[in-house]
């Protein structure tokens, strides 16, 4: 018997803003069958004394510190600027 019925998988793409046709409803539901069967096998695994993992890898953060430096100097930032008025990019209003 199947997990999941074609008027669900209908209901879902539905919520999902997807537009199905009749066999891909079909389709759909046999897969997602499949997938529900899967997760149902790994559910009688023991896992009893296995400590639950975020990641499968032992992954540290590889990033520096996050220090404050010296910027460019306004001169040379302003060079770049099409407009600029008393040390300050000047970009088109877009308030009324």
């Amino acid at each position: 018997m199947s997990r999941i019925t074609k008027e669900e998988v209908k209901h879902v793409a539905n919520l999902a803003r997807l537009a199905i046709t009749e066999e891909e409803a079909e389709q759909f539901q046999k897969q997602l069958d499949a997938i529900i069967t899967f997760a149902e096998e790994l559910n009688e695994l023991d896992t009893e004394g296995v400590v639950p993992t975020s990641h499968v890898l032992d992954v540290k953060n590889v990033l520096r510190e996050d220090v404050a430096g010296k910027g460019l100097p306004v001169e040379d930032v302003l060079k770049n600027a099409p407009e600029h008025q008393d040390g300050q990019i000047k970009v088109p209003s877009i308030i009324e």
